[in-house]
Formats: C-alpha cells, structure tokens, sequence
C-alpha cells in the first residue's frame, strides 16, 4: 500500500513519498508524478477548508501565489493572503486534477478546475488552480509555484 506524509521543515512543509506495509516506512520510494500531484492536491484542498493557516508548511520562502492577479513570495506572505479572505467556510470540490511531470527537476506541475462553495450559498463558483511541486534537496515536495483564478463571466 503506498501512501505519504507531510513533514514539516523549516523550509516550508513537504510531501513525502513512502510505503507503508511490509516494507520499512522510514525509506522514500518512488511515486508517479500522478500520485505525487494527487495526493498533493488533496492534502492541499482539505488543510484550505478546515485550518489555511496550515498551508504555510506547504510553501517555502522562494515560492510564489498569484491570486486573482496579486503577487505574493514566501510561506508567511502567501498564508497571510489566504488566511485574510473574507469567507467563514469554504469546500473545493476538485472536477479534474491533470499532472505532467518536470523531468528537469524532479517536479510536478497540477492544474486543477473545480467548484469552491463559499460561506452558505448553494451556487458555486468554478475555478482554475496552477501548482508546481518542486523537490527539494532532501527529496521531498514543497510549492514553488501557485496561481489561482477564479473563472467568472
């Protein structure tokens, strides 16, 4: 059975590739770019809905949101934006999650279309979301890049 971990490292938090059973669990394996993006994904989508000042692990001081057309750079600027907007409750509901991987760099590029329903209203809204997930020096996965739009009009 494969499945990861998130870790959290002074860098920013990171996706860990394991195996949980029979093999030792403290050795990374290799996951597809798919699974990577995935699992990626709906740690990401979950943290945002229930604790988005949780996302900070996620990201790393070099990493960069463009929200809606606004620049952030680092974990703590890019959590402060997320954990400012104005809703009280939000769900994602994730309608495709396509995954290529960056062979250059041991990365994975996600982009995600789907419905975000906000605070009580029935009518949701769609949106596009862009991540790029850079490994690090120790092998595991952090955000360099997020771009989010919401499609409207």
């Amino acid at each position: 059975h494969i499945g990861s971990s998130l870790e959290r490292k002074p860098g920013g938090a990171v996706l860990r590739s394991r195996v949980q059973q029979p093999l030792d669990p403290s050795q990374p394996i290799d996951m597809s770019f798919q699974q990577i993006g995935e699992q990626f994904v709906q740690h990401y989508y979950q943290t945002f809905d229930t604790n988005r000042a949780g996302l900070a692990g996620l990201y790393g001081d070099s990493s960069m949101l463009s929200f809606e057309g606004e620049q952030f750079q680092g974990a703590q600027s890019i959590t402060q934006k997320l954990a400012s907007l104005s809703f009280q409750k939000v769900q994602h509901q994730v309608v495709k999650c396509d995954c290529q991987p960056n062979p250059t760099e041991n990365g994975v590029i996600i982009f995600v279309t789907g419905n975000l329903l906000v605070d009580d209203n029935q009518n949701p809204l769609k949106f596009a979301q862009t991540f790029y997930l850079r490994q690090g020096p120790s092998g595991n996965y952090f955000c360099q890049n997020d771009m989010f739009r919401l499609n409207i009009g």
